[in-house]
């Protein structure tokens, strides 16, 4: 996952704890930034990109700021990358099934193709409200169990 992401998802799961104590509640972004210890500017540039994309709204203004534009429960991972970084699993910028490979490379697209399922799998299937409770959905929280999960390579 890229910074942009990262930084990305900690804002919303700030604006997901204020959503849940008042819908409409505003956040500064300064207040976000201070909170997630995320550079206000590149925040900003996050955030502006977030609203594009619908998931954010923002107020100007001495009592303005930032809050969730949906509910946190119909926001997927899988909306926050796309809407930051683009396709889930580009290939120098392509979509995997885009590409065609030749000689021994001939069957790499498929692979490529299988990557993108398995990321869809996992970031389509949480939402914001999953990560802020701390309740994963069974099949992904599995996945934290298997084998060699939680060892570098």
């Amino acid at each position: 996952m890229s910074a942009k992401a990262d930084y990305g998802m900690r804002a919303l799961l700030e604006l997901t704890d204020a959503y849940q104590s008042g819908r409409t509640r505003l956040v500064k972004g300064d207040a976000i930034a201070t909170a997630q210890d995320i550079p206000l500017k590149f925040l900003e540039g996050i955030l502006r990109q977030l609203r594009q994309a619908g998931i954010v709204a923002s107020q100007r203004g001495a009592e303005g700021g930032y809050r969730l534009d949906r509910d946190p429960a119909t926001v997927t991972i899988a909306d926050v990358v796309r809407a930051l970084d683009g396709p889930l699993a580009a290939v120098r910028g392509q979509r995997p099934e885009d590409l065609d490979y030749a000689g021994a490379s001939e069957h790499l697209r498929e692979v490529w193709v299988a990557v993108r399922a398995s990321m869809r799998h996992v970031l389509e299937n949480i939402t914001l409200t999953d990560v802020a409770s701390g309740t994963l959905p069974g099949e992904v929280a599995q996945l934290l169990d298997e084998p060699g999960a939680w060892q570098r390579r």
